[in-house]
């Protein structure tokens, strides 16, 4: 793979192990995924950025002054990059994402965090939109199950498949952790 790809955690943060409020997850090696992904992109000098979820939501616990906003201690040094944002997209953060990457002639990045169908899957698909050839590490992903607008109940694994087909091929490449980390 090229040195110059960077790797994108988004919004791994304490706040996401609060099942009460969150509710069921899945993929419980998650965050095992990530740390070993971090770990080969430090080992091999590639850019590392950290997106961060500073919710403005009076009850989240994503807010700056909860202790559910602090990212969890997988994400272990200094990222290149700390991006915080208010919305889905890291795209939409502070400081700018896009301006970033293509100063350094980034054109590709590989993408994992929580949660997989929503600030994950917003910033893969920006992402694509802006150019960039995304991979997104499926196995590096967790998301919790959800409510649709009929009541009816998708699990968090339905919704994760939703999103690896409708990202594959389209908006990202679809890949493994194992794909991406040397033996």
């Amino acid at each position: 793979m090229d040195s110059s790809v960077a790797l994108l955690v988004v919004d791994v943060q304490q706040a996401f192990d609060d099942a009460e409020y969150w509710g069921r997850r899945n993929n419980p090696g998650c965050e095992a995924n990530i740390a070993a992904l971090v770990a080969e992109w430090r080992a091999r000098e590639r850019p590392v950025v950290f997106v961060r979820h500073d919710s403005d939501e009076d009850v989240s616990p994503l807010r700056p002054d909860q202790p559910g906003n602090a990212l969890k201690p997988e994400l272990t040094g200094e990222p290149d990059l700390l991006v915080t944002k208010q919305v889905n997209s890291a795209f939409y953060g502070d400081p700018d994402l896009d301006g970033w990457l293509r100063e350094r002639g980034i054109s590709s990045f590989a993408v994992c965090g929580l949660t997989t169908n929503h600030c994950v899957e917003t910033t893969a698909r920006m992402g694509a939109n802006l150019g960039y050839d995304v991979l997104f590490v499926l196995d590096a992903c967790a998301t919790f199950d959800r409510a649709g607008p009929d009541g009816t109940v998708m699990t968090a694994d339905e919704l994760t498949r939703a999103t690896a087909t409708s990202l594959h091929d389209e908006f990202a490449t679809v890949v493994s952790t194992r794909e991406l980390v040397s033996g």
